[in-house]
């Protein structure tokens, strides 16, 4: 696809759609009548919790981050670009600090992912990352900086308005670097 003027659009997100489709579960919207109290506002959740592979957001990989992982590699989280590399048949070289936690090190592992290790400071990253680059023919996937996993992220529009939420009035979607961490 041509590149735009915005990371996204709704043909990009289709397409990104189209590619991660058999690879991803729907998950139901729900509501809370406390939040909706709260908010003073009817609020509808695409609870991302009861998604493929995820029992705990911070254990395992997100549905969230694993929709931009599986487009790309057609990476937000380790884990989830370990698991979108191999349902595609392809190595993910993982580059994490030697200071990650033991979870996270065993999920990425679990879904397939190849441990780089580095020292836990972004100039080892990234010159580990380099390395990694120049010995492989590897690709570098940005985590939140990468059209691709953007676009893939972007779905989960699609998924609320297939649902039909009634009088949806916006979808609020927190994309940031710390979300990842969520």
């Amino acid at each position: 696809m041509p590149e735009t003027k915005y990371a996204a659009d709704i043909s990009s997100i289709r397409e990104a759609q189209a590619h991660i489709e058999p690879f991803m579960h729907k998950t139901r919207v729900l509501t809370s009548e406390s939040l909706n109290a709260l908010s003073g506002r009817r609020l509808f959740l695409n609870v991302n919790v009861y998604k493929r592979g995820n029992l705990c957001a911070y254990l395992y990989s997100g549905a969230f981050k694993f929709r931009g992982a599986c487009n790309a590699v057609f990476s937000l989280d380790a884990a989830a670009l370990s698991l979108a590399a191999k349902l595609q048949g392809i190595p993910a070289y993982v580059v994490i600090p030697k200071n990650a936690p033991k979870c996270k090190v065993e999920n990425v592992i679990r879904y397939g992912g190849q441990i780089i290790w580095s020292e836990a400071t972004m100039p080892s990253r990234e010159s580990t990352a380099a390395k990694v680059l120049q010995e492989t023919g590897a690709l570098l996937l940005h985590p939140h900086n990468d059209r691709r996993i953007i676009r893939g992220q972007g779905t989960i529009s699609l998924e609320l308005l297939e649902q039909q939420v009634p009088q949806l009035d916006a979808i609020i979607v927190p994309i940031s670097g710390w979300f990842s961490y969520m």
